[in-house]
């Protein structure tokens, strides 16, 4: 199987660790050129790029970036752009845990009783946050003949839970935004998909549940595991590469088949 990545710019957002770290390492072993950004996790994007760079990536840099502020996304998309010439692969990775996403052990409110800002928080952070990502990494990557986009759902738009409406359908939508896209530029060879992880074994999930909890979780699902950040990185490093020739506008579920 041929990535074909040396040198291709790609830029992951939230790489300073978890799933976006794994990403970045798997794209580096392949020699492509790799940004990370961060929000105010500084040092853990270097490590990520020292490790990168480590593994092989030809190139690294780190970049500030915030998801709920669109002129530090621009600017942020812009200076990798100017930096390396254009992008390549956009995988739209990051996420701001706020308190209207669940985590274990948060005992969310019933659908009704749900604060209307903390429901407007989470679908800015997530769905206006990409809109914005990727209109400004477009005119970077349209005239270069190939590309590709990967966006980082969760399991949960399918799945649900309680108290997850709100990053449910905030996930969801990055599907519709994906759907749409394929058809805008599937005629200039990229390719737009979604990755939907399941519960994932990151540092923070490690962190803060329960290791009982993660464990009755395992045993709910068919492959009796949790998936681990590098199960999520090789699924988005095959859809946002040249080894992936014609899936575009899918949803890739990595979830331990849930």
């Amino acid at each position: 199987m041929k990535t074909d990545l040396h040198n291709k710019v790609v830029l992951v957002t939230g790489a300073s660790s978890g799933i976006g770290r794994a990403t970045a390492l798997a794209y580096g072993a392949d020699g492509a050129r790799v940004a990370i950004t961060y929000h105010n996790n500084k040092e853990g994007a270097e490590e990520t790029a020292r490790l990168a760079r480590e593994a092989g990536a030809a190139d690294t840099l780190t970049v500030r970036y915030d998801l709920n502020d669109e002129t530090v996304i621009r600017d942020s998309v812009k200076t990798v752009a100017d930096t390396w010439g254009g992008i390549d692969v956009l995988v739209s990775n990051a996420v701001v845990w706020s308190e209207g996403i669940p985590r274990p052990g948060r005992v969310m409110p019933a659908f009704e009783d749900a604060d209307p800002k903390l429901w407007q928080e989470v679908l800015r952070s997530t769905v206006d946050a990409t809109f914005h990502t990727i209109a400004a990494a477009l005119p970077a990557m349209r005239g270069r003949e190939w590309g590709r986009i990967v966006m980082v759902s969760s399991g949960l738009a399918d799945y649900g839970m309680v108290g997850g409406a709100a990053y449910g359908a905030s996930k969801a939508g990055l599907l519709g935004i994906a759907r749409s896209l394929t058809w805008e530029l599937a005629s200039e060879n990229i390719l737009v998909n979604v990755v939907a992880p399941g519960q994932t074994m990151t540092e923070n999930v490690r962190r803060i549940a329960p290791a009982a909890a993660l464990e009755a979780k395992a045993k709910t699902l068919p492959s009796g595991r949790l998936s681990v950040p590098e199960d999520v990185a090789n699924t988005i490093v095959f859809l946002g590469s040249r080894a992936n020739g014609n899936i575009n506008g899918q949803t890739i579920r990595v979830t331990g088949g849930a």
